[in-house]
């Protein structure tokens, strides 16, 4: 389909506004044409993934919209980069790896974008209206973004976040249109018990579920009974787009475009109801652990996506004073570095031997101990799914309190388990 661009992005195509703002506005009219998009929409804010450093092309390409002069012209907050500015922790990233990385940060914070450096921007303040067009990337913050705040976007891959940011348009299709956010499914955890869905494991365990079973698909969850909180529709969300493609999750009486069931499926019958059981639960929960029964474990790391201030507090209230026997890693961002630095709590928490990592996370750049086949424990579904592959840790999921436990004994102390 060929894409009708107005006269001003026809002009900004052509080169009105330098080489950077051409190349981006065509990359985004380009990939418009190819999504069967009939045009773009403007945007009012994006998210930027494309500034984690997966080779030098990358670097080279946002170094490249620099030297074009280019400038985003809507916010755009910055995704983890592969290094940790703040100090906090030591990344073991190699030269000359570890200079195009950090030139990498550099350029996307020529090019206007806030360094934020964080996969949950929305506890940063960036959160943008409820039904406003925006260009996000990072799963998480995507599907965040979608169902807890309401605001409109695709799954934004590198490096069409970046040219949509520039250009202040995004292709228009699937989730910015309202006829694709319905419900088309319906997952019933209604008979599930209620203290479990009350517990924090309940969040990984059903977001994980949830992502196998519907895909890309758009679903409703039903049964759930009361509003968990950010903290734990972060979590299912996570979880849900790790490991599916979920872009976009309801939860009836939760999440702002499902204040019942039937306002979720815009008032039509579900394709399908998918019956969660118990027993798919603890298939579920199973899933997120690949080390077996291990006698030891080797470190612990959450925060994926990263820590709220809250999840500190809960973190601090399980340590109790107390020293750890293996490192346990709490990826955040500088946002909430900044509070932990004024009150000293950052401090207290690395004397008992937790390292805090902000700008980046463990799993997505060499800050663990180089030890294949070692035992990664964690509370997240998404450092669940994506360590194994990405650190080379077998990985045990478990609680909060968990992991506070297993990190103070040096092994496995699973207590919270799904009943």
């Amino acid at each position: 389909m060929s894409v009708v661009l107005t006269a001003q992005e026809q002009e900004i195509a052509a080169g009105r506004d330098g080489p950077g703002a051409t190349m981006a506005m065509r990359i985004v009219a380009d990939s418009a044409s190819l999504l069967g998009a009939p045009r773009l929409i403007p945007i009012v804010s994006a998210h930027i993934d494309g500034a984690l450093y997966h080779g030098d092309s990358g670097t080279l390409f946002a170094e490249k919209l620099v030297e074009g002069g280019a400038r985003v012209v809507v916010r755009a907050t910055l995704n983890v980069g592969a290094l940790d500015l703040t100090g906090c922790s030591r990344v073991r990233l190699a030269e000359p790896a570890r200079g195009m990385a950090r030139r990498m940060m550099d350029a996307y914070r020529a090019l206007g974008c806030e360094p934020s450096w964080t996969c949950a921007p929305y506890q940063a303040g960036h959160r943008p209206a409820r039904g406003s067009d925006v260009a996000w990337g990072e799963s998480n913050a995507v599907v965040f973004c979608n169902s807890v705040l309401g605001a409109r976007t695709n799954r934004y891959g590198d490096f069409l976040d970046i040219a949509c940011a520039i250009s202040g348009r995004a292709p228009d299709h699937g989730l910015h249109k309202p006829e694709n956010r319905r419900a088309t499914l319906a997952v019933d955890v209604g008979a599930l018990p209620a203290g479990f869905l009350q517990s924090e494991i309940a969040w990984p365990v059903l977001g994980s579920l949830y992502g196998r079973e519907v895909g890309n698909a758009v679903g409703v969850v039903t049964g759930i009974g009361h509003d968990p909180g950010e903290d734990a529709l972060k979590a299912f969300g996570a979880a849900a787009a790790s490991s599916g493609a979920v872009g976009l999750f309801h939860i009836s009486g939760v999440t702002p475009e499902a204040p019942d069931l039937a306002t979720a499926l815009g008032g039509m019958p579900p394709e399908a109801t998918i019956t969660v059981t118990p027993a798919m639960v603890l298939e579920a929960q199973s899933r997120l652990s690949t080390a077996g029964r291990p006698d030891m474990i080797d470190a612990v790391a959450i925060g994926s996506p990263h820590l709220s201030l809250t999840e500190f507090d809960r973190l601090e209230a399980q340590i109790a004073g107390r020293r750890l026997a293996v490192p346990l890693y709490a990826c955040t961002g500088r946002h909430v570095v900044a509070h932990l630095d004024a009150d000293g709590r950052r401090r207290r928490l690395e004397s008992a031997g937790v390292t805090v990592v902000a700008d980046t996370c463990v799993v997505v750049t060499p800050i663990l101990a180089d030890h294949p086949g070692g035992v990664l424990m964690t509370n997240s579904g998404k450092f669940a799914h994506y360590a194994p592959g990405n650190t080379g840790y077998e990985v045990l999921y478990g609680s909060l309190a968990d992991c506070v436990e297993s990190a103070v004994s040096g092994r496995p102390m699973i207590s919270e388990r799904f009943s």
